[in-house]
């Protein structure tokens, strides 16, 4: 393992059905439950919705990492993203994403389009994922090609 940087800890029981997780330090602590589209009651949250939270704002920090890089200005940066949870033929599961950045404060659709394809270049999220689920990245509405 190359020099690690930060270490994330949480301590998981009971899964995704009727768990609860919490973070090392205490500041996250959620109850996991099944979202009402697979047959729970949907009083928790589920490891999905945790992932969208993450990889959008580990996503727009890498935005923000790569427009101080260019000496660029990313302004008030916004992301809607989407996790899906698909069958596999194998009667497994698997991931897709979808991120639809806004860039208000960058008008020329260019530049926001390359400034998001950096960004989905440096993103560990990205990284960790690049090549093992589909993910697809729009900027101000056009399609980010990885």
């Amino acid at each position: 393992m190359s020099k690690v940087i930060y270490t994330a800890e949480a301590h998981v029981t009971g899964g995704r059905i009727d768990g609860h997780g919490e973070t090392s330090d205490g500041a996250l602590a959620v109850d996991l439950r099944l979202p009402t589209e697979l047959g729970g009651g949907g009083e928790g949250t589920n490891p999905e919705q945790l992932f969208a939270v993450g990889f959008a704002a580990c996503f727009e920090g890498a935005i923000g990492a790569v427009a101080r890089r260019r000496k660029l200005e990313a302004g008030d940066v916004a992301i809607d993203s989407k996790v899906h949870l698909l069958p596999t033929p194998e009667r497994g599961f698997k991931l897709a994403v979808e991120l639809d950045v806004s860039l208000p404060s960058v008008s020329d659709p260019g530049e926001a389009v390359e400034l998001v394809r950096a960004a989905h270049s440096v993103c560990p999220y990205s990284n960790a994922t690049r090549g093992n689920i589909e993910v697809e990245v729009t900027a101000n509405g056009r399609t980010v090609e990885a």
